[in-house]
């Protein structure tokens, strides 16, 4: 697998997860129904902030194992894997549908952000995940884990950006979407769950076969 095709895989299983209707996309929703779509952007590029202290905090845990400890790379790689496909069957079997997004108490720009970047940060979840997911697109032979750690929270940031921050700009309208239309974001989810278990099975297969 060369890097351009590594990134891709990435980009395929973080856009999946990024639309997949969720905490983040209801703050950034009603932030911009209350405040306007200027709250709205400050709400996504506080959850881009925290999105980036994750990706620095996923990269410093791959980076330690493979110097203290390279064997356990690989286990942490396919445990990995099958932690993506756990969230593949959980979307599968889920029907996502957001009852209702409200507009709650006006906030200031700042205060967005923070609570943005603050509903990103105390995510357990999150946490979980990116610890799965770095390993399987981390990789040595692509030259220094930092540097390629920037590229994929440069990507994460800007997909973020594209989705939310689009929402933010189209605040009733994203509303709509999200309440009105539930076969839509079972859909989606269901969608996304499919490409998480594809992007697993390939990973552990790469894995295996000792191309990581």
């Amino acid at each position: 697998m060369t890097y351009a095709e590594n990134l891709w895989l990435f980009f395929s299983l973080l856009f999946g997860i990024i639309i997949v209707p969720g905490m983040d996309m209801v703050f950034v929703l009603a932030n911009a129904l209350t405040g306007g779509r200027a709250s709205g952007l400050s709400a996504t590029v506080g959850i881009m902030a925290g999105g980036v202290l994750h990706t620095l905090y996923a990269a410093l845990g791959v980076s330690v194992i493979l110097h203290l400890v390279p064997q356990l790379y690989y286990l942490l790689l396919v445990a990995g894997a099958a932690y993506i496909a756990w969230i593949r069957f959980s979307l599968l079997r889920s029907s996502i549908k957001i009852s209702g997004v409200a507009a709650g108490a006006r906030l200031t720009l700042w205060a967005s952000f923070r609570q943005g970047a603050l509903t990103s940060l105390m995510n357990p979840k999150a946490y979980l995940f990116m610890l799965a997911v770095y390993p399987q697109f981390l990789k040595p032979q692509f030259g220094p884990v930092w540097s390629q750690a920037a590229v994929m929270a440069l990507m994460i940031a800007l997909t973020q950006l594209a989705v939310y921050g689009g929402l933010a700009l189209a605040a009733g309208r994203g509303r709509d979407f999200l309440v009105g239309s539930p076969g839509a974001t079972v859909a989606i989810g269901r969608f996304a769950g499919l490409l998480l278990l594809v992007i697993a099975v390939f990973t552990v297969w790469h894995g295996w076969s000792g191309e990581v």
